[in-house]
């Protein structure tokens, strides 16, 4: 049968992570508690004591795949097992599912961005809450990657980390300014990638070349550059929520005036977009510019802007669904490895919630009916459609 081996096959990566727990006295199998766990929190638990009662309303159903020698596991078994976890294990399991969309992202854009799962702080002991750099695949809504920053580290230590966990051959990466470095740029170069990287005065050299050579240009009433005619430009106007707000991108391949320019391996070109917001209201006007570095070979000033905005789409289609949808900033599991055991394990979720059919309802209607309908939980978990 389709969907008994649809299973299988799920049960069989499962069985695959290494179980961190001596033998003596086990009474649940490592399978049987990340199987549960993981369909719990497909059907809309967020925490142990939601997957422990999951587990108990759909146990006859659960006692099909798995041994299940002493029934359900209880919601400390399940903190317990995420606690111990290699965190290392975890993420291979996440990689060897993202592997297999590799011919998805081709072509693609890559943001990275860090969240702190502000829940997972510990005030007896002093501990800080954990922050995760993510990449998000931001055609797709999908998560590929993510590392734990270390508690005395920032994410420039765990970009390069994320980075090379990743197969990012013909791929944009974007950043925000933190993450544009020598070092980082050089990385993404040699590992096949593009990168478009703001410049802001954590870098006052540079931004000083930067900013001087599109003000330079000279500027239109609205504040945005005029250009040369070897230059690349392009225009979008947005007008909603009582705005009009217009965008321009600048492109250039002129890099005479970057002193630095030796240092960026792989630098093509700069780049400036301004925004211009005007208040149909009011009539009071706005404007402000933001420069980037940009290493891709077939770049235009359209494609630079569109990288650009979609970066910022990691905010909601990420950071606010894990808080919203998944509860994330509420989760107050902080013991050993489950704060970020967890957190790799809705990145999961999530990304099967992405490719599974009903694109057109929320993630939130998805999980709600991953819970009311096994026929649409088990197209989830297939990545296809389940015959009824």
């Amino acid at each position: 049968m389709a969907v008994a081996v649809d299973i299988e096959d799920l049960v069989e990566r499962l069985r695959r992570v290494e179980d961190p727990r001596e033998d003596r006295g086990l009474r649940h199998s490592l399978v049987d508690v990340l199987f549960i766990a993981l369909v719990a929190m497909v059907s809309g638990a967020d925490d142990a004591e939601a997957m422990q009662d999951y587990g108990e309303a759909n146990a006859e159903w659960f006692g099909q795949f798995l041994e299940l020698r002493h029934g359900i596991p209880s919601q400390d078994t399940f903190l317990r097992v995420f606690a111990l976890l290699s965190t290392a294990a975890v993420e291979r399991l996440f990689l060897d599912w993202v592997h297999g969309l590799r011919t998805v992202w081709e072509g693609g854009h890559i943001a990275l961005d860090g969240k702190t799962v502000r829940g997972s702080f510990d005030a007896a002991s002093g501990g800080k809450a954990i922050h995760m750099v993510s990449a998000w695949l931001a055609s797709e809504g999908l998560v590929l990657g993510q590392v734990k920053v270390a508690e005395k580290a920032n994410e420039i230590v765990a970009i390069p980390e994320l980075l090379r966990l990743l197969d990012i051959r013909g791929v944009v990466v974007t950043i925000d300014a933190m993450g544009t470095q020598r070092s980082i740029a050089a990385q993404i170069v040699e590992q096949g990638g593009g990168y478009v990287l703001p410049v802001k005065d954590n870098h006052p050299k540079l931004y000083a070349d930067v900013t001087d050579y599109f003000q330079g240009l000279g500027h239109d009433h609205g504040g945005v550059v005029t250009p040369a005619k070897d230059l690349d430009r392009h225009e979008s106007i947005d007008a909603g929520h009582g705005r009009i707000e217009t965008r321009t991108c600048v492109l250039s391949r002129d890099l005479r005036s970057i002193t630095q320019r030796a240092d960026w391996v792989g630098l093509l070109g700069i780049a400036m977009i301004a925004r211009r917001r005007e208040d149909k209201r009011t009539g009071q006007v706005s404007t402000e510019q933001a420069y980037f570095l940009v290493n891709t070979a077939c770049a235009t000033a359209a494609s630079v802007a569109g990288v650009v905005r979609a970066h910022w789409g990691i905010e909601n289609g990420l950071h606010w669904v894990l808080d919203m949808t998944f509860n994330e900033d509420q989760c107050r599991v902080r013991a050993g490895n489950a704060a970020q055991n967890l957190a790799v394990l809705r990145h999961l979720v999530m990304n099967l919630m992405r490719t599974a059919p009903g694109k057109k309802r929320s993630m939130v209607k998805r999980r709600q009916r991953c819970g009311w309908d096994r026929g649409f939980m088990l197209s989830v978990l297939a990545g296809r459609e389940i015959p009824a």
